[in-house]
């Protein structure tokens, strides 16, 4: 019992067979991610359609798998079938080759010009590649492979799958890929081999069936006649014989005399090199049997002018030189910078002896000295004459980043007024509008928030793009921008209003800096027409000519004294741009106070009766005052302040801090009911005696209900009152109309202070760094070179830019209506641009070589024109008539002149 027991108290090392290996998990899951994608079994579609692998959708499905730390990603690739397909796949049959060995055997589908290498080389519609998932990793060492092969024959032979399972071996660039098949007592193997150079023998038709015959290893004799299909490619490259039609442009000729200035408004187009690098024909000979075709290192029946099929693919050249694009390109870098005007020019340059102009308070400071005498004559000299001193003193003219030629050149391409000899008056200025900018093609402008094709803003920034290309670079555009910034002051203290701007206020459907120039635009007007009538009234001392002044800026009907003209005509003299200058002068309000006007808050017609009406416009139709009976005349009134619209936020975000309060909101309504209380007064004072009640018939007549009611007499009467809106307590309307006094317009304090918005304006214009030009420029430059190439389009006629162009509209509309829209989406507009203007130049190179325009034959010409634009757009393009078609006989001829070419060199 002894000798019995003693093994039992001995401890086993137990090993356990059943836990898996690291190989084994691996398997398993190849297997598991078979079964999730349900390719099991085996299931037959319809025969392959010709042309389906190119035309058909293609999806693929990844999953991730590791064997131990080393990962590798699963792909399946397959061929959309249709429904009819789905419903047949549902089958599963036994005993039948499997799907991807029958597409083996499929001829339709040999040489798909677009398709995965696997499906090129075998003509599968679905197959499992299985590689390292990390771009730099790759299985290298032949045990490695042999293990991945064998994992995946297990897993085949385990899911009864009889979908083909390729494993990726060595580096990826190399595509070089083993496999195997599966199916019901039949296996194929995929192998392939690389081979640095090709054994003669293996060079022709007779060497490569021999292989064939050898890899078969058919047993039966003798073997049954191979089919084949024969292609064989030619690639052109030498394109010598044919000059590149893109002109580069005249970079001398801009400042020239014979082109002038307006080339400055003209954006560059094309490519500076041949976009198209290769063309490859490939000669096909489908459905042949062993037998009827003879090639050998002998003899060969393969003459590919003989071949029945014909094919070409051009090879587009990477990433081409194309100028707008470049353009736009260099013009958005600016976007990054982040120097300002004075750091890239130096701070001296344009600074005045003794005097410092960095406080925008100097520049109030000219306002108290006496008013320039006009210039009669505008010239670009006069335009640039403190800054050019300013240049000659400090740097010297041929040290400025622009030379005085091409500076003068863009000045009088913006201002055109300048050549004339007197400037032009604010109707000329501004009414030049292109009345094709508002049609349909031009209306880019409204959708891109840039500016109209013809304005000022957009000529601008053609110029910068131009300079900052050409001439200079930053340091010129700073310096242009400088120039500009100089000539917009001296315009506005000499009253020279600022060609290329619609009239009106700040058009805000534009970018920002146009909104800032017709500002100043509506400035220089207010200036101008408050300068001409003070001048009227002080260039004679008869008190007559003072009434008639007052009639220019307002038809007031004046039937006062001398004595009392006199006065208005004082009261002309006395405006000024002094800081008092929101009131007409103060002896005007003397005079008031003795008609009555303190007393005239009530309104009452007793009070009001000593005053003169003034600031009439005229007469409102038979309308009446309803206590006195006298006619209803309609006031002259305060225009409303022009704004924009980053001066229209900043007053919604003051009204919104004023909260939802009752003093918040009435404090609310006070700011807002400027403009009313402006018109209340000059209504007041065009109808003395009148009521509330009469100003609400004229301004908001929907505020006065009339109703019909019998009076005393059993008469139909008209009896009218106000609306319930206006009966509110403490409504606002009743509280201006008591607060207001009868003033005209044209001595109240006016809505719109020009001084002070002009020098803002002008302020804000010399404070812009060149990125932040830049960034308000961009939208106009996008703008230019859109219609840029959808003119260059309209040339070439070609469906898809048409496509990509309204792409691109669409796109840029979402992107540029954004304040500060994301530098990654602006460059996808400029790439999509670029991206246009290389097919058009693609298009135009294959014209040239194709001699499109030499055809004398219109269908000739037609039918060429259609191959190109399908060169353009499909992967491969069949020659109708092969060697014989017209174009066949071209594409040999290119052939035969690049062959000559190379003999001649040799």
């Amino acid at each position: 019992m002894a000798a019995d027991s003693e093994p039992e108290s001995e401890v086993f090392e137990i090993t356990d067979f059943t836990t898996a290996s690291e190989w084994e998990r691996f398997i398993s899951k190849i297997e598991e991610v078979l079964n999730d994608w349900k390719l099991i079994g085996n299931s037959l579609g319809k025969p392959l359609e010709k042309g389906v692998f190119t035309s058909g959708t293609w999806e693929e499905k990844s999953d991730e798998i590791s064997f131990a730390d080393f990962k590798f990603s699963v792909t399946h690739h397959y061929l959309v079938q249709d429904s009819t397909d789905k419903e047949g796949k549902d089958e599963v049959l036994e005993d039948v080759i499997p799907q991807s060995m029958q597409d083996l055997l499929c001829m339709n589908n040999d040489f798909p010009p677009r398709a995965h290498c696997l499906v090129r080389w075998y003509g599968l519609r679905e197959f499992v590649v299985i590689a390292p998932a990390a771009n730099h990793d790759a299985v290298l060492s032949e045990s490695k492979c042999n293990l991945l092969l064998s994992s995946v024959s297990i897993a085949l032979g385990n899911t009864g799958c009889q979908v083909p399972l390729f494993v990726q071996i060595h580096h990826k660039w190399r595509r070089m890929y083993v496999g195997e098949c599966q199916g019901h007592g039949v296996r194929t193997d995929f192998e392939m081999v690389h081979l640095r150079k090709v054994p003669n023998q293996y060079t022709h038709l007779s060497g490569l069936l021999d292989i064939f015959k050898s890899k078969i290893g058919c047993p039966l004799t003798p073997l049954p006649p191979v089919s084949i299909a024969i292609r064989l490619t030619y690639v052109l490259q030498d394109w010598q014989q044919y000059f590149w039609p893109q002109q580069p442009p005249d970079i001398d000729a801009l400042v020239g005399g014979e082109v002038g200035g307006l080339e400055f408004g003209k954006l560059p187009f094309g490519a500076c090199e041949d976009p198209i690098s290769e063309l490859h024909l490939a000669t096909t000979w489908p459905h042949l049997t062993e037998g009827i075709i003879v090639d050998n290192d002998v003899y060969s029946d393969l003459d590919p002018i003989q071949a029945p099929h014909w094919s070409v693919r051009v090879r587009k050249a990477d990433n081409p030189q194309c100028l707008l694009g470049d353009f736009v390109t260099e013009f958005f870098k600016i976007c990054r910078r982040k120097e300002s005007t004075d750091e890239i020019l130096g701070r001296s340059t344009f600074e005045e002896e003794g005097r410092e102009i960095a406080d925008i308070t100097h520049a109030l400071s000219k306002l108290t000295e006496p008013a320039p005498v006009p210039i009669h004559k505008l010239s670009v000299s006069n335009m640039v004459h403190t800054a050019k001193k300013k240049i000659r003193k400090h740097r010297g003219v041929e040290e400025s980043p622009l030379n005085n030629d091409v500076l003068n050149t863009i000045l009088l391409f913006l201002f055109p007024d300048a050549a004339s000899e007197k400037p032009l008056d604010g109707s000329s200025a501004v009414d030049n509008n292109n009345p094709l900018s508002e049609s349909e093609e031009y209306n880019l402008y409204n959708q891109f928030k840039s500016a109209p094709s013809d304005s000022l803003t957009y000529k601008l920034a053609l110029c910068l793009c131009m300079i900052n290309f050409y001439h200079g670079g930053l340091k010129g555009v700073a310096h242009l921008w400088q120039e500009f910034v100089l000539e917009m002051r001296f315009r506005w203290e000499n009253n020279f209003l600022i060609p290329g701007l619609a009239s009106g206020p700040p058009d805000l459907r534009c970018c920002l800096l146009h909104q800032k120039l017709q500002m100043l635009n509506c400035c220089i007007e207010r200036k101008k027409a408050r300068d001409e009538g003070r001048k009227t009234n002080t260039s004679d001392m008869f008190p007559g000519d003072a009434g008639k002044a007052g009639d220019q800026l307002g038809p007031d009907n004046l039937k006062d004294t001398d004595k009392e003209k006199g006065e208005v005509g004082k009261s002309w003299d006395s405006w000024s741009d002094s800081e008092e200058e929101f009131f007409e002068c103060l002896s005007d309000t003397e005079e008031l106070k003795g008609n009555g006007q303190e007393s005239g808050k009530k309104g009452g017609p007793k009070e009001t009766a000593s005053l003169k009406p003034e600031g009439r416009l005229h007469q409102h139709g038979k309308l009446t005052l309803l206590h006195n009976g006298e006619p209803l005349y309609i006031p002259v009134t305060q225009e409303p302040a022009p704004m924009t619209e980053d001066l229209l936020e900043e007053q919604s975000e003051v009204l919104a801090k004023l909260g939802t309060s009752a003093e918040g909101a009435h404090l609310r309504a006070r700011m807002q009911s400027a403009c009313l209380l402006s018109d209340m007064e000059s209504f007041k004072a065009a109808n003395p005696g009148c009521f509330l009640e009469d100003f609400v018939r004229w301004y908001s007549p929907r505020d006065y209900i009339e109703e019909e009611v019998i009076d005393e007499k059993g008469n139909m009467v008209l009896k009218g009152e106000l609306s319930a809106r206006m009966k509110i307590p403490s409504n606002m309307w009743v509280e201006a109309w008591e607060t207001a006094k009868p003033i005209p317009a044209r001595r109240q304090r006016r809505l719109f202070d020009d001084t002070r918005e002009a020098e803002k304006v002008l302020h804000y214009l010399a404070v812009q760094k060149p990125a932040d030009l830049a960034r308000h420029l961009l939208p106009c430059v996008i703008h230019a070179a859109v219609l840029k190439v959808k003119e260059e389009e309209n040339l070439e006629n070609i469906s898809l830019v048409k496509k990509i162009i309204k792409q691109i509209i669409t796109h840029s509309s979402k992107v540029l209506h954004f304040p500060n829209p994301e530098d990654k989406k602006l460059e996808e507009i400029i790439h999509q641009i670029t991206n246009v203007e290389a097919i058009i130049a693609r298009a135009r190179s294959l014209k040239a070589k194709f001699g499109t325009e030499k055809c004398e034959q219109e269908e000739e010409k037609e039918d060429l024109e259609k191959f190109v634009s399908c060169l353009l757009e499909q992967p491969e393009v069949l020659v109708v008539g092969a060697g014989r078609g017209h174009a066949g006989k071209i594409i040999h001829k290119l052939f035969v002149n690049a062959q000559r070419v190379c003999e001649y060199a040799y």
